[in-house]
């Protein structure tokens, strides 16, 4: 078609007054729009600034909150090393080097249990492995502010140096940051239930995965389990009963172990159920010994 025989066509009025935004637009009422970017704002702001980090204050989770699950088969761009001879753990513990992780917090959320295992764990290294990107950075925050916080109180504190945070893919990775056997302890407080059938191969017990827990917990370490969801609980137990490698605790040794009355309490997800005044179900069971191989 030649130039003469195109048809005209109408310019766009960028002046043209815009649709009368409403509570039912996409946009949202304008009121909702400024205190989304006052919010996004704050947390920028709150983000950029780089003095916090060096003034020992706790972060403010307000400023970390991410939606609860992820997808734990996305790339998600993580690091892991190629090994666990690979890894270099220096950053995380400055001041205990030369010690090996013994106790993990599979999606360690905002980092409740890690706290308080410090203390009751001084000589011990724990980690706290979480997905999200925002949490897990929170965590770290906390911990170097916990730290600083002690400094100032006692230069020669060790504190908090015994805990550390990792943004990891546990499902994914854990063979890759632990050696056979080097753990004592691994915990799983609240997992994502993923109530769905079609989910279900998201839940972070199953048969498979653990054989892999099985193989870097050490004879006689302990899996402990807590969550609010009975179906999710009845799960757990029954695959770690079905489990060769696992055996259940009894009840007086679960009554009597610091680690499940820790666990009951301590998490933020464990204060929430108990401020809604719900259930808490909890199981724990040991890492058998090898057999023997004729």
């Amino acid at each position: 078609m030649s130039t003469e025989e195109a048809p005209a066509t109408t310019p766009v009025d960028s002046t043209a007054a815009l649709p009368e935004t409403t509570a039912d637009s996409p946009q949202g009422p304008p009121a909702k729009r400024q205190r989304t970017q006052k919010r996004t704002g704050q947390r920028e702001a709150y983000w950029n600034d780089d003095s916090r980090k060096q003034a020992a204050k706790l972060p403010k989770k307000k400023f970390f909150r991410q939606r609860a699950h992820a997808n734990v088969f996305s790339d998600h761009h993580l690091e892991y090393p190629l090994n666990p001879a690979a890894m270099d753990w220096s950053p995380h513990y400055p001041a205990l080097p030369d010690k090996k992780v013994e106790i993990a917090d599979i999606g360690c959320g905002f980092g409740g249990l890690l706290m308080a295992l410090s203390p009751i764990f001084p000589d011990t290294l724990s980690l706290g492995m979480e997905i999200r990107s925002s949490v897990s950075q929170y965590v770290h925050e906390k911990i170097d502010a916990l730290r600083l916080q002690e400094k100032e109180k006692d230069p020669k504190s060790m504190a908090y140096e015994n805990i550390a945070v990792l943004r990891m893919n546990a499902m994914k990775f854990l063979p890759n940051f632990f050696e056979r056997g080097q753990l004592s302890k691994m915990f799983f407080c609240f997992p994502d239930p993923h109530f769905k059938q079609r989910k279900f191969k998201a839940r972070i017990i199953s048969p498979t995965l653990l054989s892999e827990y099985g193989f870097v917990l050490r004879p006689g370490g302990i899996i402990y389990t807590i969550t609010d969801v009975e179906d999710l609980h009845n799960w757990m137990r029954k695959h770690l009963e079905e489990h060769p490698l696992f055996e259940r605790l009894s009840p007086e040794e679960e009554e009597n172990d610091i680690c499940v009355k820790t666990m009951y309490e301590a998490t933020e997800e464990g204060k929430k159920v108990a401020r809604n005044k719900g259930s808490k179900f909890v199981a724990c069971f040991r890492r058998k010994a090898d057999p023997v191989w004729e």
